[in-house]
């Protein structure tokens, strides 16, 4: 059985998490004690749970992030109460007993929550920011490694040197959660050290041959992003980062050979390295088989025309591109930062991917930033509509934990919920009823748009050069009051209501 299990609740059973991964491959002569439990939003509890506890790990770490923050913390309640059941069994029992392990969380949630946050009271240490080293000093000392000294986690300065961490057959287990608790030591949190990431293992061997074959591989050619755009993480600390060019390749050169074929690139700006972003570019254009397809986020005003004639070589349905509009209000851009948005330069770019390239295009814009109206946010979903991405992701404001949108709260009368994934209410400009709306004018646009399901059906009802948001947000508000909610609907039951509208 594995010392330390590495565990999470993926969004989706295809998105396959790099994270864990880089994780296990970075944790030197540990790693053969190190095993991967991945699960999925939606499974049930219970198959979340039963491998946690079969494995019986000294060390069990959890990847926390927003989507699954609550789903975690559903997680380590089941938990906690299986092992005070298990852990003490009745005097004469033959089951043996099942321990609790030592709680390590970590992730981009885990990262920016509030030390008193309820999710940490089930942990003994949460690593903020990237754990690759912090990690491995972690499991290092705790279960005695011979390659690290007892007291190595002392250089970090969250880590007092005349508290190590304790043995973990020295805890006293207790029959009740209450007392189990009470005999835990505290938590304590590390900030984990940036590590040179030409020194990391990145990951990608542990990819199983299902994960190539079945799901989207996640990579990575740099961390990091320049700008500071208020409601991003990136924009905390806006130093950028890159692996070594020629290692990645090779390792990309790897990941095809063993069977790879979607690619998700990570990197929150692809393009601000022109020349990198041309190698990488060249590599897959040399290695596309019938079947690929990479996926980049893509800064859109930083398109020279270097890459765009690398861009249109690429055949139908073998590149798929990222936008990040947010917002076509220059006073709201500018408020939040976003001093590379250039509306007119954006809308050149969408112009060009959709006339000159076969890419497949995702273009986001965000709903509830500070100052916004209901007039402003249509009169851009409209601009943005005359473009024709191939799809457009319309978001809701969320106040991530840690990101200076906060700043705006007071001045601009934000509301967010208190719970993941906190988004945004009302605002001054923006009344819950607005967003209400816009919310369910969001689900409905992602049923019928952007799935591509009725595509007979939008170009009757919506006209290519015609304003699109007025007349899907009266589609929106009909259809949540015909069919009382705006999820689980039949698709023949949509598809006759959209008829109807139609006046089919």
């Amino acid at each position: 059985m594995p010392d330390i299990v590495l565990a999470t609740i993926n969004a989706k059973w295809i998105h396959p998490s790099l994270a864990l991964r880089l994780l296990k491959a970075n944790l030197g002569a540990l790693e053969p004690r190190c095993e991967i439990l991945e699960f999925a939003l939606r499974q049930p509890l219970s198959e979340k749970t039963g491998p946690i506890l079969a494995a019986r790990p000294r060390i069990l770490g959890l990847s926390v992030s927003i989507w699954n923050h609550t789903a975690t913390a559903e997680l380590l309640d089941a938990l906690d109460l299986a092992w005070a059941d298990e852990g003490s069994p009745d005097q004469g029992s033959t089951v043996e007993s099942t321990p609790r392990p030592l709680i390590v969380l970590g992730g981009p949630e885990a990262s920016t929550l509030p030390e008193n946050a309820a999710l940490f009271h089930h942990a003994d240490y949460v690593i903020r920011g990237e754990g690759e080293a912090a990690f491995r000093e972690l499991c290092e000392t705790a279960l005695g490694s011979p390659s690290a000294p007892p007291d190595s986690l002392a250089s970090h300065p969250d880590v007092p040197a005349a508290a190590p961490v304790p043995p973990l057959w020295s805890f006293g287990w207790a029959k009740t959660p209450s007392n189990l608790r009470s005999k835990l030591p505290g938590t304590t949190f590390i900030d984990a050290p940036q590590p040179g990431l030409g020194g990391i293992d990145p990951g990608y061997r542990l990819y199983t041959a299902e994960d190539l074959e079945r799901k989207l591989t996640y990579v990575e050619a740099s961390r990091g992003c320049p700008f500071g755009c208020e409601f991003c993480l990136s924009s905390v600390d806006r130093q950028v980062r890159e692996f070594p060019l020629e290692k990645f390749l090779g390792e990309m050169e790897n990941l095809i050979a063993r069977g790879a074929r979607s690619f998700k690139f990570l990197d929150r700006t692809f393009n601000l390295d022109m020349e990198k972003a041309a190698r990488i570019l060249e590599f897959f254009l040399r290695h596309l088989d019938p079947g690929m397809f990479v996926h980049f986020e893509m800064v859109p005003s930083r398109i020279p025309r270097e890459l765009q004639e690398l861009l249109a070589r690429f055949p139908p349905g073998s590149l798929r591109i990222e936008l990040g509009i947010q917002t076509f209000n220059p006073q709201t851009a500018a408020l939040i930062g976003r001093v590379q948005s250039d509306p007119e330069k954006e809308l050149e770019t969408l112009d060009f991917l959709r006339r000159e390239t076969n890419a497949i295009v995702h273009a986001d814009l965000i709903a509830g930033l500070p100052g916004e109206d209901l007039g402003s946010f249509a009169q851009g979903f409209d601009r943005l509509w005359t473009a024709r991405p191939g799809e457009i992701q319309l978001g809701i404001l969320k106040f991530l934990p840690g990101t200076p949108i906060g700043r705006h709260t007071g001045p601009f009368g934000m509301h967010y919920s208190p719970t993941p994934p906190y988004e945004v209410m009302e605002t001054a400009a923006l009344p819950k009823v607005d967003l209400d709306r816009i919310k369910n004018f969001a689900r409905f646009w992602e049923l019928i748009v952007n799935r591509g399901a009725f595509p007979d059906l939008v170009s009757r009802l919506f006209p290519e050069k015609a304003p699109v948001f007025g007349p899907f947000m009266a589609l929106s508000d009909r259809l949540l009051g015909r069919f009382g909610r705006n999820w689980g609907i039949d698709r023949g039951a949509l598809r006759l209501a959209l008829e109807e509208s139609a006046g089919l």
